[in-house]
Parts: C-alpha cells; structure tokens; sequence
C-alpha cells in the first residue's frame, strides 16, 4: 500500500489545504508543506531497496477486469529517482510561493498538490489505461495554476498548454486502445498492463503510427521541436511554483514516457526512426540555445534553456547505446534542479522588482551579494560547469551519441558553446556591472536560504557523485529498454 499513499497523501493534503484556508492562508501552506514532505521521506526510506525481481515494490488489483483494467502501480530505479525530484521540487515550490500567493491560498496549493499527485501516479502506474488517467489528471490543475495566478497573458498561455497536451493526449488514447484491442484479438482477453502489451508485435506500417501515437504526446510534454511552441508562453505567465512544476517535473513525464514505454513496446520502430529523432533533439539544442541569447525577459529566456536541455534527452534516448541513455536520465534529474532553481531566482527577483526586464536589472550584486551569488551557482549549472549535475548529463548523451552519429554530435556540441553566451549574459546583464537604476533591495530571506542551499547541495551531489543515481536507473532499464534495442539490431554499448 506504500506505493498508493504516495499518490494518496497529496490528493488528501489538497483536499486538506483548501478547506483549511478558511482558518487562515497559514495553515493551508503549513498542510501543503507537510503532506508533501511526507511523501519525500516515505520515498526516500525506498532508496535502499534491493533490487530483487522485475519491479522493487508492486501494487496489483483488479479494476474493471470486464476491459482489463487493473490499479496496477510499480516501483523501481527509475521511478524512484523521479519521484524524489517530484517531492523535493514539490517542497521548493511551496517554499518558493509562500509569500508570493496571497489571493485563493487554499485553491492555489490544492491544485499544486493535485498536479504533483498526477505526475507520481504518472511515474508509479504500469497500466496503460491507468497511466493515461494521471496524465490527464496533470492537465487540469496546471491549467488553473496558470491561468488564475500567473501574470500578464496568463489565459492565453493556459489555454495554449491545454490545447498543446490534450490533443497530444487524445492520439496516445488512441494508440493504448488499438494495443488493447489488438490484444485481445490475439489472446481472446483485454489488456492494458505494460508487461502484456510488451509480447505484441506489429507490422512495420502499424508500429509506425502506435508508436508515433505515443510519441505525441511525449514530445509535447518533453518539449520537442516542433511542438515546443506552448512552454515559453506558459513558462513566462505562470507563477513560480508553476514555473518550476513545469520545467522541473512536467517536462520530464516527457522523458520518463518515452524510456518506459515507447523503447520496449516499439524497439523496431524506435531503430528506424532513430535518426530523425536524433537530429529533433540536435534542433531542439540549437534553437533553444539560439532563442534564450536573445530573450529579453528573464523567465522566457530561462524557459527556452529548458527547450535545449531536453533537446539532449531526445538526443540520449534515441542514440541506441546505454551511455547515451544514462545520459539522458542523469540530464532529466540535473535540469530540474538547475532550471527549477533559476525559476525560483527569476521569481524571487520579479517578487522584489516588479519586472522582469533584464534591460531594467544590472549591478544587482551590490545590493543582493547572496542572492546573486546563489544565482550565479545557478547559471553555471545549466550552462554545464563540471562538477555540476547538467555536466554530467550533457558529457554522457555527447559521448554515447557520437558512436552513433558523429555529425548530428558535433552540432549538438556547438549547444553548449551557444549556452556559455547566454550564462554570461545573464551573469554580465543582472548581476554585474553598475547599479545605475540605484537599486536597493533585501537580500536572501531565510527561507530563501534554505531553498537556495537544498538546491545547491543536491546539484553538487549529482555532479559530483552521479553513480548514486546510475546505479538504480540501470537496474532499471537495462533489461527492458535495453533488451529491445537489442532485439531490434542495434548495438548496445555496455
């Protein structure tokens, strides 16, 4: 049952926090802070698990065994990782909004603890029909999330998101009912479980669109190019929590979906679109690399360093080799820290300035050394300073993706070139040079202290000490993902 209390606990701390706003917004935030830090330490007494059989933790009954349908939630190395950092960024973001919400307390931290729900049903649920059910159960607390306390086009923007992940999520529907269907025409019974659907196989013709249905929805999430066009827009008018939800957890369902679903079910179709996705995440470094250069609003820019990053996970994803793989997933981990963090600068910045112009910033370390000091820690790490998470991320998926394709790798290289000009922009624009407007602002708040150092200690911990995290995604994926790449002719490199 631990596996289901880890979904339960934030759906009933919502629920708790909205009515609890009517006493006062303090308890609200004080439930939301809890329920969430319940879950953290739940998920982190599973770190010492030994990995035993196929799933570490398990949770299997029946739901609607007329179709199939079973309440099927599984536990292992890579789910694990995901949910720490879905529980730990839960944490920063109610940190991050304490005093930034103060209209709708109590609505605001049930939706952000009910999106958090659907993103840990996302990453425990090996059911297909159940998988989609938090997917959708993602859509609609974000959706008011930003379209109630975000700022400026903040409608547009919402509208936009739901629009994007909706229609997505309509085509991978569709693709887990055809699976179904083609099921039991084989076995003469329904099934949606995840293991099951693995034995089907599949004409080229058919695996193409099943496998292209699935990718849909992932690449809209992940943000791939050319279905990125909704996360700046969000990004930019969603309130910090929002922000960080997005870029640090939301993105990497993205990820998450494509390692665990579309590598084993599809391993014909993922080999002969390989190439094509590679050279989506090579555009995807580029042209988020590119467009954050010349941003002139800080969250936007911010927003589209998430575009690059996760450019590099499809890059890993796809190259074929385990190197590349584990790239990708220490890269998922590194960039929702990194980017959640300098979500939280942006926020903090915005919250004393009142804007978000970099144009109006500059010499602000003469009146915020800590704070710009945090900040600066920050952008070195998305830019990938050794020693840092992203680093690490980023060196795998370039060296595991060279033994693949060499020429897509060596463009891929010149990303992080382009992100050592906007590192230093920011660096050069917010924080250094003269005060000339004058500024006079506090410094870090106490709590901003302790958001600041969590973030900074665990960055370091992924850089410096990455095995910590390898070791469990291997045990993971090593077999099923991997096994299919295999099965699929392709070389795994060990």
């Amino acid at each position: 049952m631990l596996l289901v209390f880890l979904v339960l606990l934030p759906l009933i701390g919502g629920i708790l926090s909205l009515f609890a706003a009517r006493i006062g917004a303090r308890w609200s935030r004080w439930i939301a802070l809890g329920a969430i830090g319940l879950d953290l330490i739940l998920t982190a007494t599973l770190w010492n698990a030994t990995p035993g059989s196929r799933w570490w933790y398990e949770f299997d009954r029946n739901w609607i065994p007329e179709f199939g349908i079973r309440f099927h939630l599984a536990l292992d190395g890579l789910s694990l990782s995901l949910l720490l950092l879905t529980f730990f960024l839960g944490l920063m973001s109610v940190l991050a909004s304490w005093t930034e919400i103060t209209e709708r307390v109590g609505f605001f931290h049930f939706n952000l603890l009910w999106v958090l729900a659907g993103i840990s049903g996302v990453f425990l649920a090996v059911d297909l029909f159940l998988f989609y059910l938090f997917w959708e159960l993602m859509l609609v607390p974000m959706y008011f999330l930003i379209g109630i306390w975000g700022h400026g086009r903040r409608v547009y923007a919402a509208i936009k998101f739901f629009v994007f992940t909706q229609l997505s999520g309509l085509l991978m529907l569709a693709a887990i009912v055809a699976m179904a269907i083609l099921y039991q025409q084989k076995t003469g019974s329904f099934s949606f479980d995840f293991e099951s659907l693995r034995s089907l196989r599949f004409s080229p013709g058919l695996g193409r669109i099943l496998m292209l249905g699935f990718f849909a929805a992932f690449a809209v999430k992940l943000p791939a190019i050319p279905f990125h066009t909704w996360l700046p827009d969000a990004h930019t008018e969603a309130p910090t929590a929002g922000s960080v939800v997005l870029a640090g957890l939301l993105l990497k369902t993205g990820g998450y979906g494509l390692i665990r679903f579309v590598l084993p079910l599809f391993p014909d179709s993922v080999r002969e679109f390989a190439p094509a996705m590679m050279a989506l995440g090579v555009a995807g470094v580029l042209y988020g690399a590119f467009m954050a250069v010349t941003q002139t609003d800080l969250k936007r820019l911010v927003a589209y360093t998430s575009v690059s990053h996760m450019g590099f996970v499809l890059m890993g994803i796809f190259a074929g080799n385990s190197i590349a793989l584990t790239g990708a997933f220490v890269q998922m981990i590194s960039h929702g820290i990194s980017t959640g963090a300098l979500f939280i600068l942006a926020g903090a910045l915005q919250h004393r300035m009142h804007t978000r112009e970099i144009a109006r910033m500059g010499g602000l370390w003469q009146t915020m050394p800590a704070l710009s000091g945090a900040g600066l820690f920050f952008i070195m790490a998305s830019v990938g300073l050794p020693g840092l998470g992203d680093f690490v991320g980023e060196f795998l998926v370039l060296l595991g993706a060279f033994h693949s394709h060499v020429v897509l790798t060596i463009l891929a290289t010149l990303g992080i070139i382009i992100a050592t000009l906007y590192g230093l922009r920011l660096t050069a624009q917010v924080f250094q040079g003269p005060n000339s407007r004058e500024w006079v602002l506090p410094d870090l708040f106490p709590r901003e202290w302790v958001i600041a150092l969590c973030m900074m200690v665990t960055l370091l911990w992924v850089g410096l000490y990455p095995q910590s995290f390898i070791e469990m995604f291997k045990t993971a994926v090593e077999k099923p993902a991997q096994a299919a790449l295999l099965r699929s002719g392709q070389e795994v490199n060990r």
